[in-house]
């Protein structure tokens, strides 16, 4: 059996889309689990109220992205689920999203599958997998590496994010779960893939099964239109920030090979420093 976890925080506009976009599937043989990290704005009541099936776990308002999934994943495992989805509330996925999702992941049981997301409104590839090469600071991005004829099918990359990615209950019991301590909110999802693959684990992009986003609704994409001081303080140190330096540094010192630190860390640093402003 499949579980999604889905964790949300207020934002009910969006969860009820989703969950309506869930429930519409052609392929039905999965169960949701909604990580309700302090609500105030009615969620909790609205998913008891609308979709009873859904089982709903509560936190105090103080779990972020990794503690609230690392929660559901738990129950999860605990109800015997053999693969979990991790999945944000601000998708939506086509009506055959599961059952292509899962026609991938029966075809590779042992890997990890995440979804190619399509921005929405603009229908423009928001993320179609990467692969990291830590010579030179390069991250080859596979959307502009493909011709149009070849988007289709399975890509493998390195890492993916937490947007409709399938994990083999497996992987946990080889690696442990997401890095809640460490990296509580951002790059939590690229460091556990990437620990995965450096276990042995393939993890693939499945272009056959778009998942649709809304990048403009992510704290980071937020933050970054302000561009104030105070955003540009948070983009950089705080919790909700894409350039968060203590995150890329934790994540880098644990994967980055020797040879290539220096350089790497330094050329990190710099596109996090100045590229808020370009």
């Amino acid at each position: 059996m499949l579980y999604i976890i889905i964790p949300v925080f207020n934002r009910k506009h969006f969860t009820k889309a989703c969950l309506e976009a869930l429930e519409n599937q052609t392929n039905k043989n999965f169960k949701v689990i909604v990580v309700d990290d302090g609500s105030t704005d009615g969620t909790g009541e609205m998913i008891a109220k609308q979709f009873p099936e859904v089982l709903v776990l509560r936190g105090n308002g103080d779990l972020w992205w990794t503690a609230a999934t690392n929660m559901g994943i738990k129950k999860a495992l605990s109800l015997g689920a053999e693969r979990v989805m991790t999945l944000n509330n601000d998708t939506l996925p086509p009506k055959e999203w599961i059952e292509k999702m899962l026609e991938a992941s029966d075809q590779f049981p042992n890997a990890l599958v995440g979804a190619i997301n399509i921005e929405k409104e603009s229908g423009m590839i928001h993320y179609g997998g990467e692969r990291i090469n830590w010579k030179g600071y390069h991250t080859t991005k596979l959307e502009e590496e493909l011709e149009q004829q070849e988007r289709k099918g399975l890509h493998e990359v390195t890492h993916f994010p937490g947007r409709g990615l399938i994990i083999p209950s497996s992987c946990f019991e080889a690696i442990g779960l997401f890095d809640e301590v460490k990296l509580p909110h951002y790059l939590a999802d690229y460091e556990f893939t990437y620990r995965a693959f450096a276990s042995g684990y393939k993890i693939y992009c499945n272009y056959d099964a778009p998942l649709l986003t809304y990048p403009e609704a992510s704290g980071d994409q937020a933050n970054r239109k302000k561009k104030s001081f105070n955003a540009y303080w948070d983009h950089l140190f705080g919790i909700r920030g894409g350039g968060n330096l203590r995150n890329f540094t934790r994540f880098t010192l644990r994967h980055c090979p020797g040879k290539h630190l220096p350089r790497y860390m330094a050329e990190g640093y710099m596109r996090r420093i100045f590229g808020y402003w370009l």
